[in-house]
């Protein structure tokens, strides 16, 4: 069966990718082991190896929780969970030899505000398999994760797409930590609130967000704004009655922004080279990636669709020679090894992001994403001759 091809090829990919960082780290090693590559005169040591755990836990925690694998696949996952657990210990214990940087302490003022950044990624991860990332957790575990993220409270967010980044610690600490820890843990929901409805000034029509006041052409609507968005509504429902009124606009416009997202796949896996961070690889559509984990993909796109199309991406991006260098850590790039596509803020941490293409394996193999017949997407579809009925812009009144 294709799907279940696919599905091999991905979780072997998702393995190369971080076997070396998480074993390394459940080792106590990750800062001996792991090279931090730059491409410009600014270091980043101090931060990226927060960057790589934290963003490689946002992506791999859906397959750390999937259900009815088979042998061969539970064995790598498993292997891959355990390093995971042990290295949130590591990463989080003062006493650890690769014990993060949560607190900032560079030189540079923007580098001290980055923890704020990658610390959401490690508890958005989290929220993504709470089962697996925290109830399974040892107590003395649980408390060091608290105590890191909550030193990075101190940062006072961009007025842009890192207001999520603070909306979603306090969203952690509102939910996971203080349902374990009762009367313990105290969140600071103004940060939750200010997100969220400053986001929602920020909505531009048919699917899209400014990231602040003003538009880029750029791939931060997958990246960070509504894959944060939609899990921080989700995991707060219920508790606010403005939150709870945005959830259903911002579940409709994410149907819209996938829609869009799917529409920019080449018929050969490629995607337009434009906007900041295109050395995050897949990371670029971990909307539609999200929308297929949560099956709610849009009218048109099957998750047979989804499917070709994200593996096709998969390959053009992580598979192209030059990704890797010889000890398996993801080199700077986009097809390839390619530095110059590189911003100053880019290190060899910030390349793990691209795991968040990978939502899907927290599918069953059964489910439909996988075990469905393969569909052509819809650039492969029209520029092979096929015909197609035409895209029209869904209007914000739709969704207001």
């Amino acid at each position: 069966m294709i799907g279940l091809q696919d599905r091999a090829y991905w979780v072997d990919t998702l393995y190369r990718v971080v076997r070396p960082l998480f074993s390394a780290l459940a080792a106590n090693e990750l800062k001996a082991r792991m090279p931090v590559e730059i491409a410009h005169p600014r270091t980043r040591a101090h931060v990226s190896h927060l960057e790589a755990f934290g963003r490689a836990l946002a992506g791999v925690a859906p397959w750390l929780q999937a259900e009815e694998l088979d042998d061969d696949e539970a064995a790598m996952r498993d292997e891959v969970l355990r390093w995971a657990q042990q290295g949130l210990r590591n990463a989080c214990d003062p006493a650890s030899p690769d014990y993060m940087n949560f607190a900032g302490d560079s030189d540079h003022p923007d580098d001290n505000r980055q923890p704020l950044v990658d610390a959401a990624f490690l508890v958005h991860g989290m929220l993504r398999a709470p089962r697996v990332l925290w109830y399974d957790l040892d107590a003395m575990t649980q408390q060091l994760v608290i105590n890191a993220v909550q030193q990075c409270r101190v940062v006072i967010p961009n007025y842009n797409n890192w207001l999520l980044f603070a909306a979603m610690i306090e969203t952690f600490l509102h939910t996971l930590a203080a349902r374990t820890y009762a009367g313990r843990v105290q969140a600071d929901l103004m940060r939750i609130d200010v997100a969220l409805r400053q986001h929602e000034a920020w909505y531009l029509g048919d699917g899209t967000y400014g990231d602040g006041p003003k538009f880029h052409w750029d791939y931060y609507n997958s990246y960070v704004i509504q894959p944060m968005m939609l899990d921080i509504v989700d995991a707060v429902a219920g508790q606010n009655i403005v939150w709870d009124r945005l959830a259903r606009a911002i579940q409709v416009r994410a149907q819209r922004y996938a829609a869009v997202q799917e529409r920019m796949i080449g018929p050969d896996g490629s995607f337009p080279v434009i906007g900041r961070s295109i050395t995050y690889r897949t990371g670029a559509f971990q909307l539609l990636a999200q929308m297929a984990l949560r099956d709610e993909l849009p009218d048109g796109v099957t998750p047979g669709q989804v499917r070709g199309a994200l593996t096709a991406v998969i390959k053009r991006t992580l598979g192209a020679a030059g990704t890797f260098d010889v000890e398996g850590w993801l080199m700077l790039g986009l097809a390839g090894h390619q530095p110059h596509l590189a911003e100053s803020y880019i290190s060899t941490g910030s390349l793990y992001l691209c795991t968040v293409g990978f939502l899907p394996l927290g599918l069953p193999p059964i489910h439909d994403f996988w075990a469905s017949d393969p569909v052509p997407w819809t650039a492969q579809h029209v520029w092979s001759g096929g015909d197609l009925k035409a895209d029209k812009a869904v209007d914000r009144d739709i969704v207001d």
